[in-house]
């Protein structure tokens, strides 16, 4: 019963959440039952990748490097950037590949129908000496390197994947302590609810629909600091 409820709130949240809270649910609607019933499809399948990333990632989890959440955007794997990158820079870290790889191998070979969206994220610590103009460049880019090497050394589809910095702007803790400002600095690979418009939807209804797009930004201009290659 306890997880027919905790289905029933996350289909609920993930609704509400792709749809801006604007989502409108009509009684005898085909077009509300059928993404009611494709999101509650693509949550059993969210929920058995989550068990084998837990599987494949138990020591990681242990360590407290890595945390994985169903949130009401989708499946959030989230990666302690002190991990992933050095301060002030955004290459990866060669440490923190074969974490990567066994994330990459999930969304190849068990979720490869779901799109993933890689969110950067940095504590609220003014940008200095690195030579970035601010968290928002840097998170970006940071973001753009793990879908780069998840590209171009892992194989996954680009068509899949996105990425976004937000800088500072959405921590997850304090950033008044230095554990607190750890947790900040992160970067979040979201595993994301396919959910379209259904054909017979009336032109003015709220379409659900979330793919890479959400994720979309320009980045001609996001290169690494000549300082931070030396």
């Amino acid at each position: 019963m306890r997880n027919k409820i905790f289905k029933f709130t996350m289909v609920l949240f993930i609704t509400l959440g792709l749809a801006g809270c604007s989502f409108v649910f009509q009684k005898g609607r085909r077009s509300d039952a059928q993404r009611i019933e494709e999101l509650s499809a693509q949550l059993d399948e969210l929920m058995r990748s989550k068990g084998m990333l837990e599987q494949k990632l138990g020591q990681e989890i242990n360590d407290k490097q890595i945390k994985l959440q169903m949130m009401e955007k989708g499946l959030v794997i989230t990666v302690v950037g002190d991990l992933l990158f050095d301060s002030g820079k955004s290459k990866i870290r060669s440490e923190a590949y074969p974490l990567l790889t066994k994330v990459s191998d999930i969304l190849k070979d068990n979720m490869a129908q779901f799109n993933v969206g890689i969110e950067g994220h940095t504590d609220n610590i003014p940008i200095k000496h690195s030579g970035w103009k601010s968290n928002w460049e840097l998170s970006t880019a940071r973001a753009l390197s793990v879908l780069h090497y998840l590209v171009n050394d892992q194989g996954i589809s680009p068509e899949r994947l996105s990425a976004i910095g937000y800088g500072e702007y959405r921590p997850v803790d304090s950033n008044e302590t230095a554990a607190g400002r750890k947790q900040n600095r992160r970067v979040e690979i979201v595993i994301l609810p396919n959910v379209t418009k259904v054909k017979g939807d009336a032109k003015d209804s709220p379409a659900v629909k979330s793919t890479g797009e959400d994720f979309n930004t320009d980045a001609s201009e996001l290169k690494e600091p000549q300082e931070n290659l030396k």
